[in-house]
């Protein structure tokens, strides 16, 4: 059972448009790809991953806090 202190991300009204959520997802998956290659340096690596995954999460959900608190247009 959900802890209801914490919100869901997947509940509310989206404040993206269709299309932003499409970049927003195509994105996120090609860096987090990208990222899942061997590469020297592992930080880099892993930070590539938090944020394609944050971003494919991003459109999935079609909620965007930046967007929300009026930050971006």
């Amino acid at each position: 059972m959900a802890d209801p202190m914490i919100p869901s991300i997947f509940e509310g009204e989206t404040n993206m448009t269709t299309t932003e959520r499409a970049v927003s997802v195509a994105l996120g998956l090609g860096i987090a790809a990208a990222a899942a290659q061997p590469r020297p340096n592992k930080w880099l690596s892993l930070a590539a991953l938090i944020v394609g995954a944050g971003l494919a999460i991003r459109g999935a959900t079609g909620h965007c806090p930046v967007k929300r608190s009026g930050g971006i247009a």
